[in-house]
């Protein structure tokens, strides 16, 4: 156990994240998303919430600050303009983090995006469209 660490870094996340450079991708999602066949790299946090696991992740990520785009959502297919309830608590992690509201990705955009991230950390997130992508920045 660490102090000043949330008990979600696990050392294999924390690995994973430290590992990460600048401009790797790191994709957190829910229980539905097909991570063991998308993932290079899966940390599985089965009892967290995609939610927690970010704000877990945030407090010790750089998110990039050169790319116009380094934090993305999954869309919800059909209606692309639907806020679902886990990015609406996304979108609030990210304000209190200083940091822009998410875009949003159409479905296999994000599948795409998923498969060349460095690593994926699948949750036990329920909720539908319960996914992140981060991209790293950098440490000054």
């Amino acid at each position: 156990m660490l102090r000043g660490l949330d008990p979600l870094l696990t050392p294999e996340l924390l690995f994973a994240l430290a590992s990460a450079g600048h401009g790797d991708r790191i994709a957190i999602v829910d229980a539905n998303f097909p991570a063991a066949s998308v993932a290079r790299r899966l940390v599985p946090l089965p009892g967290a919430s995609t939610t927690a696991v970010l704000v877990a992740v945030l407090s010790v990520l750089p998110i990039d600050d050169f790319e116009p785009d380094p934090v993305v959502v999954m869309a919800v297919v059909d209606d692309p303009e639907q806020t679902p309830e886990a990015v609406a608590d996304f979108t609030r992690v990210l304000a209190a983090a200083g940091l822009a509201p998410p875009t949003r990705l159409a479905r296999h955009d994000f599948y795409r995006g998923s498969r060349e991230a460095f690593a994926v950390v699948q949750t036990g997130e329920r909720r539908l469209y319960g996914n992140i992508l981060l991209t790293k920045g950098v440490v000054a």
